[in-house]
Parts: C-alpha cells; structure tokens; sequence
C-alpha cells in the first residue's frame, strides 16, 4: 500500500433507537476516502441494527428544522466511495441476526481480524 494513504477505522455501536448518531460515521467515512484514504466502518454492540436489511430505509436522520434523510442515502454514498462495512459476529448473535439479514456490501470479521485493523490503523475514531 502507498505509504501516502491513510488506514481510518471508524466505529458505530449504536443502532435504531439512536437514529440522529447513524449517519455520522458514514459522512465522515465518505469524506475519508473522497480524501484517497483507506476507509472502514466496523459496527459493534448495537451497530449492527443498522445494516439490517429495510432498516436503512426506515431510519430517518433527523435533520434541524424538521425532515431529514433516510439512513441509506449515507450508506450508499459510502459505499460508492468503497468504504468497506464490517460487521462483529459476536454482535450479529446478540441481536438474533445472521449474514443473510445483512444489507449487500456488509463482511464479517471477528475479534481479532478488528484488533489488527486497529493496530494497523492511522486512527480510530469510534461512535
């Protein structure tokens, strides 16, 4: 990799019931790599409710002055920028989920696949 390029993990642990801290991590990527960055976005604890499939055309990103944006206006802006979504199994379990009720573009990594990608990491800004 070019040693020009930076590694940027970010993490959401937060999922549904917080829809106004769900489009953060994902603006924040998308400009990450429009910066010619290595980007991803690992989603742990609760994180993970939103790359559901139909959740991120349900939430709704509050915007100030009332209306706002769905949830999968930030996800494919993220995704056109190849930002990679990273999902933590154990967190998958704790909410009943598998792979197969994953969105398209989601991977699976575990513990200590994560770790590596922090160690790696220029920085890690978590949510």
């Amino acid at each position: 990799m070019d040693d020009d390029i930076k590694k940027v993990l970010y993490v959401q642990t937060h999922g549904r019931d917080t829809p106004e801290r769900s489009a953060t991590p994902f603006f924040l990527a998308t400009a990450a790599a429009a910066m010619d960055n290595d980007v991803a976005i690992y989603f742990t604890m609760n994180g993970p409710q939103l790359l559901a499939k139909g959740a991120p055309d349900e939430i709704v990103v509050p915007k100030a002055g009332g209306g706002g944006k769905e949830l999968a206006h930030f996800i494919e802006m993220a995704l056109d920028m190849d930002v990679r979504l990273l999902v933590c199994q154990p967190s998958l379990d704790l909410h009943g989920y598998t792979m197969e009720d994953m969105i398209e573009g989601v991977e699976m990594i575990g513990g200590a696949a994560f770790n590596d990608m922090a160690i790696a990491a220029d920085a890690v800004i978590s949510f």
